[in-house]
């Protein structure tokens, strides 16, 4: 058992390692969440997205904050013209909820969920699932980095765009 909770933890520390092959640019821990997701190189359509939801603000607060963060491939991954759909006006309140359900309140490290299946409550007020008893499963998407700390909280990235109610 002991073996399994190190090789977890291992698999966190590896993600957190290739940082810079998943999220590229210059993160830093004196930065906020926002500002080192701008400076993430593969992470601009979600920057889009907070900026077209009018989310800037609530997510460059006090905090702290836990960003479950998809990557640009993750929103690829959606159904042609989903992403060009929700960045209009008229779909700011559904871009929220979604954007919303990728942010839990409080820092929850990866260490905090090594070996543990468990649900949190998003800032878009349902539970979201999370598996971390085989690599780290948020609802059906994988952490592909850990542990990315900024001023005001932590960001994990994920390859999955996660859909409240899914």
């Amino acid at each position: 058992m002991r073996r399994f909770f190190t090789l977890v933890a291992a698999a966190f520390m590896l993600a957190g390692t290739s940082l810079s092959a998943v999220a590229g640019g210059h993160l830093s821990s004196e930065k906020t969440i926002v500002s080192n997701a701008a400076e993430a190189d593969n992470l601009t359509t979600l920057v889009a997205a907070v900026q077209a939801a009018g989310l800037v603000d609530a997510l460059n607060g006090d905090g702290p904050l836990t960003v479950f963060a998809p990557t640009d491939e993750a929103f690829a991954k959606l159904p042609a013209g989903t992403v060009e759909n929700l960045l209009k006006p008229e779909n700011k309140d559904q871009l929220v909820a979604i954007l919303t359900y990728h942010v839990v309140p409080g820092k929850v490290m990866s260490a905090d969920l090594a070996g543990k299946q468990l649900s949190a409550k998003t800032l878009e007020g349902s539970e979201v699932a999370i598996d971390a008893t085989s690599g780290v499963k948020v609802g059906e998407a994988s952490v592909v980095a850990a542990d990315i700390e900024a001023s005001n909280g932590v960001i994990h990235v994920i390859d999955t765009v996660i859909l409240p109610g899914s």
